[in-house]
């Protein structure tokens, strides 16, 4: 008797339906460009969903309403550019840096500084002459706010003789030095090389080679750290699956020094595509010539992002006297 029960209690377990653990949601903001391009793999080649996360991107035209998005409840992590808005509300407790994205580094061409082509036939030649003159920025407190600033420290001029031009949005950076509306931009280098190419505008320098520093990073609020951690180890670790791709795809090095660009490369392109560049036959060539720099496991410069709220605080752009180091949270992801 007993062994006949036995065997209808196996028989109900094995016949009985297995019951699939329902995925957490996640919703990334970020920006509808080239650079985080580590998160468009990692989502095409299945690896959040690997780690029981559904993805979903929600895509902004400036750095600044990301925060304001994660703040208010709309998304849950972000990756963009840390400016002194995002820092105004980390000193109010409500944001975490929990890692680092791309990173500004020498010998790696991430962001030009573009150079209308007006200004550059009248001697805005390189960064050092860009006191003087008109820089279109999407706003105040902005990270292209910031590497102005930062440029004008490593080359000697005077921020203030610099005239700001904040135009909200990205693509109206883009626009307004390609027409001659301002003399000088930065842009990414897949935006960057095309402007260039058509005549329209001229690199006259790279971020990295002067200020290098973490431009994004990746953070969240202090309530999903708080009551989603595991979601966030899971998200960290899918994250960190797509920059190890990226990084094998974009930033080996050849003997001279020279990106290789192979089948994993390719096979890299492919999931990215999806998202930017999608259907443009140069493609591939854009995305080649507009790769930046990602540490190894998706590390943050941790110095460099305290350095960044010091310069901020200096301008009157981030109030408050709180601890910069309290604004990060570095259990998730390595720092370099």
């Amino acid at each position: 008797m007993t062994v006949i029960r036995g065997f209808w209690l196996l028989s109900l377990m094995i016949c009985a339906p297995v019951v699939a653990r329902a995925a957490d949601t996640v919703t990334l903001g970020l920006l509808h460009t080239l650079s985080p391009a580590p998160f468009y793999i990692a989502q095409e080649r299945g690896y959040f969903h690997d780690q029981g996360i559904e993805l979903f991107f929600r895509f902004f035209e400036a750095a600044q309403p990301i925060a304001a998005a994660a703040v208010s409840g709309d998304i849950d992590v972000g990756v963009t550019a840390l400016t002194g808005g995002f820092f105004n509300l980390a000193e109010k407790g409500t944001l975490k840096v929990i890692g680092g994205a791309l990173h500004e580094q020498r010998g790696y061409q991430g962001s030009a500084i573009l150079a209308s082509a007006k200004a550059f036939d009248a001697g805005l030649t390189s960064a050092d002459r860009l006191g003087g003159h008109s820089f279109a920025i999407t706003q105040y407190g902005s990270s292209f706010h910031y590497m102005v600033g930062r440029i004008a420290e490593a080359k000697g001029f005077d921020i203030k003789s610099v005239t700001l031009r904040p135009v909200q949005q990205v693509p109206n950076m883009i626009a307004a030095v390609g027409t001659g509306q301002v003399d000088a931009t930065i842009a990414i280098a897949s935006q960057a090389r095309p402007l260039e190419a058509s005549g329209q505008a001229h690199i006259i320098g790279w971020i990295g080679d002067i200020v290098p520093y973490q431009i994004t990073a990746v953070f969240t609020t202090t309530g999903m750290i708080a009551n989603k951690p595991d979601v966030l180890q899971r998200f960290a670790k899918a994250y960190q699956h797509g920059v190890a791709d990226y990084r094998d795809a974009f930033l080996r090095l050849d003997a001279a020094g020279k990106p290789i660009a192979d089948r994993t490369t390719d096979a890299a392109i492919a999931p990215i595509t999806k998202y930017v560049f999608t259907g443009d036959p140069d493609a591939r060539q854009k995305i080649l010539a507009g790769v930046g720099y990602y540490d190894d496991g998706g590390a943050l410069d941790v110095a460099d992002v305290l350095a960044q709220v010091t310069w901020f605080k200096g301008q009157g752009l981030v109030k408050g006297e709180s601890d910069p180091a309290t604004m990060l949270d570095t259990r998730f992801l390595p720092v370099r």
